[in-house]
C-alpha cells in the first residue's frame, strides 16, 4: 500500500529512509514539504533551486530600469542578496508582486519578481506558483500519496501550509512533532513524542578549534568503548559555517565516518580545488606556481591538456613567467623531441592573461562536469572579480550516508532528526541563539505587506535547542567557547542553565580517547618522548634552556669525517665568512646540506642580496661591453650609458625568466634604480692610467669545474688553485672587477657593495669575518700574478654618494684572515660548531632552525664563546 511520511532536512531525509530499508517498507514515499508539492503538481516540475534563482536574479538585474536599486545592482553580493530575501518573502508566503506601490524599493523587488518568474526556463515554479498548482490537482492526492503522516518536523513554512490544511480535509493527517515544535495552525491530530532526556554537562573550551577536537574526543570515545554506534552520534552547531573548516581538516586526520547532511564545502573537494586553481589564476595573474597547479589539476579532465607530454614544463621553477610573453621566451628556449606543446599552452595562458573577463571561457577550456557546474554556480551568484568569496559559499552533496555516520549537521536539521548522543557547539552569548536582525533589502522601515520572516533565527535556535536536548536520552554535551577565533571573550549563551558549573578544558589535556594519533602524542609527555622525530624535538627543546652547550647547540663528535670532507671542499668567500662568523650554520649548510626553503610568490621588492646580484649583473654586462674595444678605462660617459642601457634592456627581459621579480612596473623601476647606483659606481673616478684593461666577473680557484672563458683573454688561467696561506683551505669565487695595467706593473681589485655603508667603514680590514671578499680577491691576485708588484684592493660602497675604502695592509689583512681560518678549523674538529655573531643577523636564512627568543643567545653567550675558543677573539676585530 502506498504510503507518504513528510520529513524535514537532508538528515531526516537519510535517517528514515534507512529506517525503511532496514523493516523492509515496501510502498513508503519520504518528502520534504517541498517535495510533497512538487509530486501533487505534477512529476516533471520543481521549486526553483537556490543556483536557478541565482541565474535568473542575475539576469533580472542586468535587465535594468529600477528606481531605488539601480545604482547598486551590480555591487558584488546584490544577486545573493535579492535572492535570500525573496525566499525570505516567499516562504512567509509574502507576494511582493502584490505589494502596494507606496515604496520604490517594494516596487523594485516586485519588478524582480515578476521578472524572475518569467526567466524561469522548464519545470521550476517560485514556491507560492508550485503551490498554487499542487492545490488545483488536489483531488489526485490519496491515489498519488496514500496515507500522509509527518514525522518529526518542527516547523513548515506557511507557503506550504496550504497543502497541509487541504490534506486534512480530504483524509486525516497524523503529525507526530517533538516537543516545541511549531503546530498551533495544524488542524490534523498531533502526537507529540516524549523521551526520558539525559542530564546536560556543561564545557568550555579554548577557541572553536579546541571544541571540534573535543567533540572528536567525546565521539571517538563513544565508539570506541561500545557505548555507541556512529549513527547515534551527532555534533551540531546553529550554523556550521564557522566550524567546517576545522571539521574538514579533523575528518581526514582521524578517519571517523563523519557526515556532512546539509552539504560539504566545495573547496574541500578535488572540484572545488580546481575551480579555486583557475580563479587565482584569473583574479591574481600569471605566475609559474599558479600555472603548474592549475594544469597539474586540470590534467587528465578531457580537457587540451591531456595532448601535453609530460615532462613539458622544464623551465627554471624560479622563473616569474607572469605574462603569455614571458612564457613565450622561455619555452622558445627550450627543445622538445617529440610533441610541441606551445600550440597547445600559447592560447590557453594567453586566455588566462585576459583575467576576470575571460571566465567563462577560461571554465570552458580546464573544467568539466561538476567543476564546471560549480563555477556557473559562483559566477552566477557574484560577478567573476568575487569568486573567491563565491567559490567558499558553494556546498555540494556529502557521498557518506548520514543514516551510518556521525552526523555534522546545522541544529534545525538535527532537531527534525535527534540523535541519543549529541555535542552542541557555539553555545556563546552571539553564537546561540543568533539575533534576529533586519533583511539589507527590506529593513523594518520599508517592510512588506506581512511578514518577511515567518521564523526568526532567535526563535528557530531556541526551539531546535529544546528539542535536541529533549531527545538527547543517552547524554548531550553543551559546549562553549571562552574565546572566539578572533581571541576576544566569549559569554555563556542565555539558553545555559544560569550558575551551571561548566568544565573546563585545558587544550593541551590528557584524554583518555585521543582523537587521533597525533592528538594522542600531542597530550601524552611520556609517549611523544618515545616517537623518534618528537622525542628529539622534545630534547631539543629541552637543551635550549640550559645554560651548558648540548648536541643541539652546535656539540659535535670530535675528528667527525663529514667536517673533515666539508673543510676539505674548496671554499667560496660566502662559505669562509660563515665558518669563521657561524660555525654552526656552516656545518647545517656544507657539511649536512640543508637549505632554507624558496618563497616562489612573487615578491614586490627584490631581497638585498637579489638587488645585489642585479647591480653586479649590470656592472658586468655594462664593463664586458667595452672590452677591448674601446675599454672601459678609456671610455667616454655617453659609451658607458649606452653600454648600461643595453645591459638594462637584457636584465628586464631575461631576469624574468630564471628567477621571481616583482611585477612589471616595480621591476622595471627597480632595475631602473640598480641601473642609477651602477651608473655612479661605474663613472664616479677618473682613470689616469694608460693601457689599463678590465675584466668583470673574474673566476678564480675554479679547478673542480673550470667555467667555459667568457673571454679568451682572461688575466690568469681561472683553474688554477688558490690557497690561504698557513691553512689547508682552498678558495674559489668571482671578482667583481679586476684593472690591470699595461706591461703588469700594478693590478686593481674591486669589490661593490649594495648595502648601507658602515661607520667605521675606514677601519675596517676583516670585520671579524664578515669582510672577507677584498682580502681573499687580493690573495689570488698575489698568487695567479706573481709577477705583478703592485696590488691595490679596494671597498667600493654604492648606496647613496659611492664611497672609496682602500684596503691599508694586505699583509696583515692576510695573516688575520689565516689565523681566523685556523682557529675555524680547530673549533670544528674539537666538535664546537657553535652558533657565532652571524646566527642571529636578520638577513641569515638559516635563522629560522634556531630559537626565536634572542634569550637563548644571552642564555647560551658564555658557553659559546668558551667553546670557540681563539675563533672567539677574532669576531671582535675590526
Amino acid at each position: 500500500m502506498r504510503r507518504t511520511v513528510i520529513v524535514q532536512g537532508g538528515l531526516a531525509f537519510a535517517t528514515r529512509r534507512a529506517a525503511a530499508a532496514r523493516d523492509g517498507e515496501n510502498g513508503l514515499q519520504i518528502m520534504t514539504a517541498t517535495q510533497l508539492a512538487a509530486r501533487l503538481a505534477g512529476g516533471f516540475l520543481h521549486q526553483v533551486t537556490g543556483e536557478e534563482l541565482e541565474f535568473v536574479v542575475a539576469r533580472a538585474l542586468d535587465a535594468g530600469g529600477f528606481e531605488d536599486i539601480e545604482t547598486v545592482r551590480h555591487l558584488p553580493g546584490m544577486t545573493r542578496a535579492v535572492a535570500r530575501t525573496m525566499r525570505a518573502a516567499w516562504n512567509a508566503d509574502t507576494r511582493l508582486a502584490h505589494a502596494p506601490d507606496g515604496n520604490a524599493r517594494i516596487r523594485d523587488l516586485a519588478l524582480l519578481e515578476n521578472r524572475v518568474r518569467e526567466f524561469l526556463a522548464g519545470g521550476a515554479r517560485l514556491p507560492m506558483d508550485l503551490r498554487d498548482e499542487a492545490r488545483a490537482r488536489m483531488q489526485w492526492a490519496p491515489a498519488v500519496l496514500g496515507p500522509v503522516s509527518i514525522m518529526g518536523v518542527h516547523f513548515i513554512e506557511p507557503v506550504w501550509r496550504p497543502i497541509i490544511h487541504d490534506l486534512c480535509a480530504i483524509a486525516p493527517v497524523v503529525w507526530t512533532a517533538p516537543p516545541g515544535a511549531d503546530t498551533a495552525w495544524f488542524a490534523g491530530e498531533v502526537r507529540t513524542a516524549t523521551a526520558v532526556a539525559a542530564t546536560p554537562v556543561q564545557v568550555t573550551c579554548a577557541d572553536p578549534r579546541h571544541e571540534v577536537l573535543e567533540a572528536f574526543r567525546w565521539a571517538r570515545a563513544l565508539i570506541a568503548s561500545g557505548q555507541a554506534e556512529p549513527r547515534d552520534i551527532a555534533v551540531c552547531g546553529v550554523s556550521t559555517d564557522e566550524w567546517d573548516e576545522y571539521i574538514v581538516a579533523l575528518v581526514q586526520e582521524t578517519k571517523l565516518p563523519v557526515s556532512f547532511p546539509h552539504g560539504r564545502p566545495c573547496l574541500g573537494t578535488a572540484d572545488g580545488q580546481r575551480c579555486a586553481a583557475l580563479a587565482d589564476v584569473l583574479l591574481h595573474g600569471l605566475s609559474q606556481a599558479r600555472v603548474r597547479r592549475l594544469f597539474a589539476l586540470a590534467a587528465g579532465e578531457r580537457t587540451a591538456l591531456d595532448a601535453l607530454p609530460r615532462d613539458w614544463l622544464r623551465v627554471p621553477r624560479s622563473a616569474s613567467l607572469t605574462s603569455a610573453a614571458e612564457w613565450v621566451r622561455a619555452l622558445d628556449q627550450l627543445t622538445f623531441p617529440d610533441t610541441d606543446p606551445r600550440p597547445i599552452v600559447m592560447p590557453l595562458l594567453t586566455l588566462l592573461e585576459r583575467g576576470t573577463v575571460a571566465a567563462e571561457e577560461a571554465a570552458d577550456a580546464f573544467l568539466r562536469g561538476r567543476a564546471h557546474r560549480l563555477w556557473e554556480r559562483a559566477t552566477r551568484s557574484a560577478p567573476a572579480a568575487a569568486l573567491e568569496l563565491s567559490l567558499r559559499k558553494i556546498r555540494v552533496e556529502d557521498e557518506r550516508d548520514a543514516s551510518d555516520s556521525v552526523a555534522w549537521a546545522p541544529a534545525w536539521q538535527l532537531a527534525a532528526s535527534p540523535r541519543p548522543w549529541v555535542r552542541l557547539l557555539g553555545l556563546t552569548e552571539r553564537g546561540w541563539p543568533r539575533s534576529s536582525g533586519e533583511d539589507p533589502l527590506l529593513p523594518d522601515h520599508i517592510g512588506p505587506p506581512g511578514p518577511l520572516d515567518a521564523d526568526p533565527p532567535a526563535e528557530a535556535d531556541r526551539r531546535a535547542f529544546g528539542i535536541i536536548a529533549a531527545y538527547a536520552t543517552q547524554g548531550i554535551v553543551l559546549s562553549r567557547s571562552r574565546r572566539n577565533a578572533q581571541g576576544g571573550r566569549a559569554g555563556p549563551s542565555p539558553l545555559l542553565a544560569p550558575g551551571g558549573n561548566a568544565l573546563a578544558l585545558a587544550r593541551r589535556r590528557i584524554t583518555d580517547q585521543a582523537a587521533s594519533e597525533s592528538d594522542r602524542l600531542t597530550a601524552r609527555p611520556q609517549e611523544i618522548a618515545k616517537h623518534l622525530a618528537t622525542g628529539s624535538a622534545l630534547r631539543c627543546w629541552q637543551s635550549w634552556h640550559r645554560p651548558d652547550l648540548t648536541a643541539h647547540d652546535g656539540l659535535l663528535v670530535a675528528d667527525h669525517t663529514v667536517i673533515a670532507e666539508s673543510l676539505a671542499e674548496i671554499q667560496s668567500p660566502t662559505s669562509l665568512a660563515r665558518l669563521l662568523r657561524d660555525p654552526l650554520g656552516f656545518v647545517w649548510k656544507y657539511a649536512l646540506g640543508w637549505r632554507a626553503p624558496d618563497d616562489r610568490e612573487r615578491p614586490l621588492i627584490l631581497p638585498p642580496d637579489e638587488f645585489g646580484r642585479l647591480v653586479h649583473e649590470l656592472l658586468r654586462r655594462a664593463v664586458d661591453a667595452l672590452e677591448p674595444m674601446p675599454g672601459f678605462t678609456v671610455a667616454g660617459a655617453e659609451e658607458i650609458e649606452g653600454a648600461l642601457e643595453a645591459a638594462v634592456r637584457h636584465v628586464i627581459a631575461t631576469w624574468p625568466l630564471e628567477r621571481p621579480v616583482p611585477p612589471e612596473v616595480l621591476w622595471v623601476n627597480t632595475v631602473r634604480q640598480a641601473s642609477a647606483m651602477a651608473l655612479a659606481g661605474l663613472t664616479n673616478e677618473i682613470f689616469t692610467e694608460s693601457g689599463t684593461r678590465s675584466w668583470t666577473e673574474v673566476p678564480f680557484g675554479e679547478q673542480a669545474n673550470p667555467p667555459e672563458p667568457k673571454s679568451p683573454d682572461w688575466p690568469w688561467d681561472p683553474a688554477l688553485r688558490v690557497d690561504v696561506p698557513g691553512t689547508a683551505v682552498a678558495i674559489r669565487g668571482k671578482i667583481d672587477r679586476v684593472d690591470l695595467r699595461a706591461g703588469g706593473v700594478a693590478v686593481r681589485v674591486t669589490d661593490y657593495k649594495t648595502g648601507e655603508r658602515p661607520e667605521n667603514a675606514a677601519e675596517r680590514i676583516i670585520a671579524g669575518g664578515a669582510e672577507l671578499q677584498r682580502v681573499l680577491y687580493a690573495l689570488a691576485c698575489r698568487q695567479l700574478l706573481p709577477d705583478v708588484p703592485a696590488i691595490r684592493t679596494r671597498l667600493i660602497y654604492l648606496k647613496g654618494e659611492p664611497a672609496i675604502f682602500l684596503l691599508p695592509d694586505l699583509n696583515d689583512a692576510i695573516a688575520q684572515t689565516a689565523a681566523s681560518v685556523n682557529a675555524a678549523c680547530a673549533a670544528l674538529t674539537r666538535g664546537h660548531a657553535v652558533p657565532g655573531p652571524a646566527a642571529g643577523d636578520r638577513l641569515n636564512d638559516l635563522r629560522l632552525a634556531l630559537p626565536a627568543s634572542p634569550a637563548y643567545f644571552r642564555r647560551k653567550q658564555a658557553a659559546f664563546i668558551a667553546a670557540a675558543g681563539d675563533l672567539a677573539r677574532f669576531w671582535e676585530l675590526p
